[in-house]
């Protein structure tokens, strides 16, 4: 029997209501708080109450996933962050944390500025096309997540600065695009985390495409961690059930739809709401494709991903995807050689 849980958000405006933190040092919760004005913090009330085993702080691996560790910033970021905190000057907090930012590459591979398509020779915000058949969606309502991930590489779209994020300006944009760009097959709705929209925003992006004149566009694929951070989505929430039928709706024009599932450890496969929502999203006909970077102090050995993969396998999912860190934000605390990688 699953019981309903309402979503409850914790970040660093109100990390001292988590009462299990209570257990750090001060030297611990302070680190904790210097990182969290550089890079994003935000945790629920699911990753604390039934992921996190607050017994093994801080070597839990969902505690590392979600909760900044000192070694997360260079020494020398960190300490101007110390400083600046010591100060408690909100503009020279301000200053420092983008300042640091600034210096931790917050749009890897020219992100910013490459495979950014144009409409009428103008840029379409919210929009890459980088491969000739996929073309990436950012939801202005999709920027922002259940719970961030310390590694995220996407972590400045979560940061207020408003130069380094991509999003959609106007839906009509993308499906202006796409319209024109019959090469085009395959739509990815990423963010942030396109799960956190309400049913009737995921239907302003979604259902145009099932219109005659996208019939070329084959497969609508969803990058989410809400299987991960907030099962709950897709089994009690509100609007859980539409979102099902939705998923429904595109599997009878003769589309494709994956959930691109982000999973880190086996230990997020563990609990009875996340296999409900697997089977619940499998009985629509939708496919579950999972992946995840290879981490440093939460899945760099072989026997953690062998027993997530076959864990995945049986509730339904395909392992899809292993990538390794990127260069930007943490990268440095939870990089490993890829020789490493290779042998994992």
């Amino acid at each position: 029997m699953i019981t309903p849980k309402d979503l409850k958000i914790y970040s660093l405006h109100n990390i001292d209501s988590i009462s299990q933190i209570k257990i750090l040092s001060k030297n611990e919760l302070f680190a904790l708080k210097v990182i969290s004005n550089v890079l994003p913090f935000r945790t629920n009330n699911y990753v604390l109450e039934e992921l996190i085993n607050w017994d093994n702080i801080p070597d839990d691996p969902i505690y590392q996933l979600n909760f900044m560790q000192k070694g997360m910033l260079r020494n020398n970021h960190f300490d101007q962050m110390v400083n600046a905190v010591i100060n408690n000057n909100p503009q020279e907090i301000q200053d420092t944390a983008s300042h640091i930012r600034n210096e931790l590459n917050p749009n890897p591979a020219g992100q910013s500025v490459l495979n950014i398509p144009k409409i009428n020779n103008k840029p379409a915000p919210g929009i890459q096309h980088k491969y000739n058949e996929t073309v990436l969606v950012f939801p202005s309502t999709g920027q922002t997540c259940h719970a961030y991930c310390t590694f995220c590489f996407r972590w400045s779209q979560f940061v207020k600065s408003d130069n380094v994020k991509f999003s959609t300006c106007n839906k009509n944009d993308f499906l202006s695009y796409i319209l024109l760009h019959k090469e085009i097959t395959d739509v990815l709705f990423t963010g942030g985390d396109p799960m956190i929209m309400s049913i009737g925003n995921l239907k302003k992006y979604i259902l145009p495409l099932l219109n005659p004149e996208y019939c070329h566009i084959k497969s609508i694929r969803i990058g989410t961690k809400s299987l991960s951070y907030w099962p709950y989505r897709f089994v009690t929430d509100s609007d859980a059930d539409e979102i099902l039928d939705l998923f429904k709706q595109v599997k009878s024009y003769g589309k494709n739809i994956s959930i691109m599932a982000n999973f880190s450890h086996h230990v997020e496969l563990s609990t009875e709401i996340v296999k409900e929502a697997i089977s619940r999203i499998l009985s629509t006909g939708t496919q579950i494709r999972t992946q995840s970077p290879l981490l440093k102090n939460i899945n760099d050995y072989p026997i953690i991903w062998e027993k997530m993969w076959k864990e995945q396998v049986a509730l339904g999912c395909i392992p899809y995807y292993m990538f390794v860190e990127r260069n930007t934000g943490s990268k440095n605390y939870f990089e490993i050689p890829l020789i490493e990688a290779y042998n994992i």
